[in-house]
């Protein structure tokens, strides 16, 4: 009967994947997954078996607190139009200087806050910077690989990233030192081509910037100091206290959400109800949170039927080398979710066999998370980009695909030749 669990697992799966043909949101389907994936370890093994999955739901509810923290200050600061002042950092009207300038904004915005909320930030930047579509196009499916490999070298910028931070197969520093230069290899490589291919693009008319009062542009450059530091302090925060990066992130938007209210301490209810973290949790995008809820909870209960310890030793035995196995990971994350792939894959090693920064947790958490720019669907960057500027599936796979699966090869080359 275990058996079915993997069926169950298998067919929840491809209803994530196929979300779009078969209108059903991925939310649900991982829900629907996780549940009846632990019903059914429940009547194999019998209720003296359940405390694995109060185990699961621990780690799990760190992810999910950590994630839910962080999506809430971003949406605190950008309700001041805080980062409105990034758009001010860009001057230029060449093409190819503007790629460039894009290409390492995204960069490093995404590896302060993560590559979904640095896609939207950038290309709501690129609408005012580029009016003509076709053009901007282009410069948006960079902006997607230029924020999952600033993701990927930061232990907040990449929902992965996090998850093998949280779970203790990665440390904050060691990821920094030990993915920065693959991760700005990938960058590099794309972006090279691309900017030369743009040189002479035309932009369009540059939109007039958003007039402020003074005012607002005081509290928007508070909020966005404060909203940067905090997030930055989260991994010393960890180092310091030895707390779970959780803790960090309440306490981040705890002192955020007083200093918001110390800003707006002088207008009534109704007219500072837009700058209030109530309003932000209206904002953020809790299906994704929910999602990762019911994909952890069916990879948790895998583990615990032991399908992901068989799957690591076949894979070893087919396959040999766990670089190569985790090459073909990434690359498999252009087209299935990395979140199950990267959960799966830290059920399928134990950490007393790879320990803390052991090489191969950091290179996954390279190749989960650049791989996933190959293909438009296979990052949460990609997925909101292609609704915000109704990018083809079809047409990024021509025009940007190939430029990703570059990026993503130097990288991961670079990474093994240092390494």
């Amino acid at each position: 009967m275990e058996i079915i669990s993997v069926i169950i697992f298998i067919v929840g799966y491809l209803a994530i994947a196929f979300e779009h043909p078969i209108k059903i949101n991925k939310t649900a389907s991982a829900l629907v997954t996780g549940v009846l994936v632990w019903v059914v370890f429940a009547l194999v093994r019998g209720p003296h078996d359940l405390e694995s999955l109060s185990h699961h739901l621990g780690s799990t509810s760190e992810i999910l607190f950590f994630l839910l923290g962080a999506m809430t200050l971003v949406e605190l600061v950008d309700a001041h139009e805080g980062f409105h002042f990034v758009s001010r950092l860009i001057k230029t009207k060449n093409p190819a200087t503007l790629m460039w300038i894009i290409g390492f904004v995204t960069f490093f915005l995404s590896s302060v806050l993560d590559n979904l909320t640095s896609s939207i930030v950038m290309v709501a930047l690129l609408r005012k910077l580029i009016s003509d579509s076709s053009t901007r196009k282009f410069y948006v499916g960079v902006v997607v690989i230029a924020a999952n490999a600033g993701g990927a070298w930061s232990p907040i910028g990449d929902v992965t990233t996090t998850m093998l931070w949280i779970g203790g197969q990665i440390s904050a520093m060691g990821i920094v030192r030990s993915l920065f230069v693959p991760s700005v290899v990938s960058l590099l490589v794309p972006l090279s081509v691309a900017a030369f291919w743009v040189r002479k693009s035309h932009l369009g008319a540059i939109q007039q910037e958003k007039s402020m009062t003074i005012e607002e542009e005081r509290h928007g450059r508070i909020m966005l100091f404060a909203g940067v530091l905090s997030l930055l302090g989260v991994p010393v925060f960890k180092t310091v206290t030895h707390l779970p990066p959780y803790m960090g992130i309440l306490l981040a938007l705890g002192l955020v959400w007083i200093l918001s209210e110390f800003l707006h301490a002088d207008k009534d209810e109704e007219a500072k109800k837009p700058y209030t973290v109530g309003h932000a949790l209206t904002k953020i995008d809790t299906s994704s949170v929910l999602f990762f809820l019911g994909i952890l909870l069916a990879i948790g209960a895998l583990e615990s039927f032991g399908y992901l310890g068989r799957l690591a030793a076949y894979l070893e035995g087919s396959l040999g080398n766990q670089f190569f196995i985790v090459t073909v990971i990434g690359i498999a994350s252009s087209v299935v979710d990395n979140v199950p792939l990267v959960a799966a894959t830290m059920g399928m090693y134990p950490i007393d066999q790879f320990p803390l920064d052991h090489a191969m947790w950091e290179y996954l958490a390279f190749c989960a998370g650049t791989g996933g720019s190959i293909l438009i669907i296979g990052s949460a960057a990609g997925v909101a980009v292609m609704g915000m500027e109704k990018i083809d599936f079809v047409w990024y796979a021509k025009r940007i695909g190939f430029l990703a699966l570059l990026g993503y090869f130097a990288g991961a080359a670079t990474y093994l030749l240092v390494h």
